[in-house]
């Protein structure tokens, strides 16, 4: 009987062919530069490395590697026992095997460290999360994710044939991570045996309870494979067709699947039965299928064109079931000789490009052609990683050639973005340590922290125990960041910096204003109550800006007068005129020296400001803007003490006016400024400036000027707008 290998799970895999003569001379220079090294030594699993090497070798011959990847499998587990692994390794078997054994090495020993932390059943998923992109990270040499591939599937074999428990979290990583690992790659061989070798040592019960229905059965189900095999492979023949008819068995993992996804017994499983038809070409397979459903009747919804819509992976095939002539179902698999060997060992037997350089494969030279199909592989092996990474992650913007995978000292991973920087990594694992990093090293190698990492370095950052950011992280042409939540981050730092500074000097106006109305005692948060904030920083923050005037606490805090009476208020304000003469029909009339009336700090109002009057508890009549926030809120709380007042029509006064300024923090603005105030001979009497350094540099300036009229002031503030590097410039 033509079976395909029945695999048992500890059975070897047989090689596709024979090497070359010296490629397989390399392959021996290899094991025997190992073997002093790695015989009698133990790995952390028990078993000894010499014999895992070999395990790995043979692995690696079966689904057709190139020898030059099997040499490298003795290499990497030597490179345990020596000193400068690389430099030797490089000496010894040229820069190639150098790369592969760091790069693997690497990979072993942050998967150890992953293994040997501590972690509960929450974190599991995390765990399992660490060592798939730990796979991704090395996938630029996909040499490495191969080695991987074939070392786990020798570690679950030693367990099975030493009987020694297999650690449960090592098995759940093998189902989880490297099954699906290679049926991405194609390599159905290896697949299958992670996934059955998985499955008895997760769920011994269920594998029992199926490995024992199948061996009762097996007998009979091979006499009637073999039956049916003969029969349909005598007929294609008398129909002139050249196939290949084999036994094809399903495997235990695959078999329980089914049973639980569909809620199956084992009798209603299809393909425990199994053939496979192998023929030359496209036009054969559909004609084996066409004579096929001549011979059995086919079983409905059973039937699934591979060839026509590829699986993701590349897997090619046609599939049917059919009904024997028992009345029994069975699947038929009928495929060309590439797509078997594809299914079988997938991107595996084409795994010679990183081997063949310059000299070509087998030391045969290639070009042109040759260059152009590893290419080709090469892309298609990437692609699906990627299918991979973003079925797994559900995301749709995951490209590799945008995204790195870092470690850190304790092998967790941590995933940026290309191009990102040791100060990008410290803030993708804390914020706080992004804000107090001072040092980094790369591989134990210290480096600048504007060094662009790579995928699978290790990152180690020096840090302050206390301190924040540079400013000069934030300029893009020293390229300390590269991504915008680090930017972003960074930008916040100053922001709050900035924030706390103006809720300090806030805090302080407010506390002497407290002390010179001797309220000492009064509660902060009481009284930014009062005033409408919701907390005392609040109030702080807008009073650190000069938004919003003192004049209300002072108010706030003073105990009410009593009110003048009416009359004799009014008679006084008859009794003493203004300058510009005698008030007309109730309204007062406001000049210079108006004895009555007081011009508000709040809002500086000048001629020919729109103006209203507030009747003060001995203090006159405050004369503010119409448009001031302050003169709004009073006049809602006491509209009995508005009057109506107008400029009095006395020429030559000038009146206080507050201007601020906003522009780019640069040398020789404040000078620039004053330049046209003096032109316009604008009389200034105070000055105040302060700087913003976060995000973009801005300078604010605040100057007390004297004017005759606002309409006037309102040209000079257009031509201060027109000084370079001004954004705005208004009154107060």
């Amino acid at each position: 009987m033509k079976t395909a290998p029945q695999g048992g799970p500890s059975a070897p895999i047989v090689a596709l062919a024979s090497a070359q003569p010296a490629d397989a001379a390399e392959v021996q220079r290899a094991r025997a530069f190992a073997e002093p090294l790695l015989s009698g030594q133990p790995l952390d699993t028990g078993e000894e490395a010499l014999a895992h090497a070999d395990g790995v070798a043979a692995i690696l011959a079966g689904i057709g590697a190139a020898p030059a990847l099997q040499a490298a499998s003795y290499l990497v587990y030597a490179g345990d026992f020596l000193n400068k692994p690389e430099e030797i390794v490089a000496k010894a078997f040229g820069e190639s095997y150098a790369s592969l054994v760091m790069h693997t090495r690497k990979l072993v020993q942050i998967q150890r460290a992953a293994r040997a932390a501590k972690v509960g059943e929450d974190q599991r998923a995390t765990q399992t999360e660490r060592v798939r992109k730990m796979l991704l990270a090395f996938s630029h040499d996909l040499r490495v994710v191969l080695l991987r591939l074939a070392s786990r599937l020798q570690t679950l074999r030693y367990f099975a044939a030493s009987k020694t428990a297999c650690p449960r979290d090592l098995a759940a990583e093998s189902q989880q991570v490297f099954a699906p690992l290679a049926n991405r790659l194609g390599i159905w061989q290896i697949k299958w045996e992670l996934e059955d070798l998985s499955f008895r040592f997760l769920q011994p019960e269920d594998y029992r309870s199926i490995a024992g229905a199948l061996q009762e059965k097996r007998v009979e189900r091979e006499q009637r494979i073999e039956s049916v095999r003969q029969t349909l492979e005598s007929d294609l023949r008398e129909q002139g067709i050249a196939a290949e008819v084999q036994g094809r068995p399903k495997h235990l993992y695959s078999i329980w699947k089914k049973m639980q996804g569909k809620g199956l017994d084992i009798e209603r499983v299809f393909d425990l039965r199994a053939l496979r038809v192998i023929v030359a070409g496209v036009p054969e397979c559909y004609a084996v299928l066409s004579r096929l459903h001549e011979l059995y009747r086919p079983v409905a919804g059973e039937f699934d064109d591979y060839i026509a819509r590829p699986k993701p992976n590349g897997y090619q095939s046609l599939h049917t079931v059919v009904l024997g002539r028992d009345g029994k179902a069975m699947e038929v698999q009928i495929r060309t000789r590439a797509m078997h060997e594809h299914a079988e060992h997938g991107v595996a037997a084409h795994w010679a490009y990183k081997e063949a350089g310059a000299r070509g494969y087998a030391g045969v030279s290639a070009a042109g052609d040759f260059e152009e199909q590893v290419a080709q592989a090469r892309r298609a092996v990437l692609h699906q990683l990627l299918a991979w990474e973003r079925d797994t992650t559900a995301s749709e913007a995951a490209v590799f050639d945008d995204r790195i995978y870092v470690f850190t000292p304790q092998a967790s991973i941590v995933e940026l973005s290309a191009g990102a920087t040791p100060i990008d990594f410290a803030y993708a694992v804390h914020t706080s340590l992004g804000h107090r990093c001072r040092g980094a090293k790369i591989d134990g190698v210290m480096v600048p922290l504007n060094t662009k990492l790579k995928s699978g370095q290790t990152v180690e950052i020096t840090a302050l125990k206390e301190g924040g950011p540079s400013l000069d992280w934030l300029n893009a042409e020293l390229g300390y960041l590269q991504s915008q939540r680090s930017r972003a981050k960074v930008r916040a730092w100053f922001n709050a910096l900035q924030q706390a500074e103006t809720v300090a000097k806030g805090r302080e106006l407010v506390e002497k204003i407290l002390q010179r109305e001797g309220k000492t005692a009064v509660r902060l948060e009481d009284l930014a109550a009062k005033l409408g904030f919701k907390n005392a920083d609040a109030l702080f923050e807008v009073v650190g800006k000069d938004e919003y005037s003192l004049r209300n606490i002072e108010l706030l805090l003073r105990p009410p007068e009593p009110e003048p009476d009416q009359d004799e208020w009014l008679a006084q304000r008859r009794t003493r005129p203004t300058q510009s003469g005698t008030p007309k029909g109730g309204v007062l009339v406001v000049g210079i020296d108006s004895l009555l009336t007081s011009l508000a700090r709040c809002c500086r109002p000048a001629p020919p400001d729109a103006i209203g009057g507030y009747v003060t508890r001995g203090k006159g009549v405050a004369i503010h803007r119409c448009d001031c926030s302050n003169f709004r809120e009073i006049s809602q709380r006491a509209p009995e003490r508005v009057i109506a007042v107008t400029w009095g029509e006395g020429k030559g006064g000038l009146y206080a006016t507050d201007v601020l300024v906003e522009g780019s923090d640069r040398q020789g603005l404040l000078r620039d400024v004053l330049e046209v105030f003096a032109k316009e001979k604008l009389n200034v009497t105070a000055v105040n400036t302060q700087s913003v350094k976060a995000g973009q540099d801005t300078a604010w300036m605040s100057f007390t000027v004297e004017v005759a009229d606002s309409a006037r002031l309102s040209q000079i503030l257009r031509s201060v707008a027109q000084i370079p590097g001004v954004r705005a410039a208004r009154r107060k």
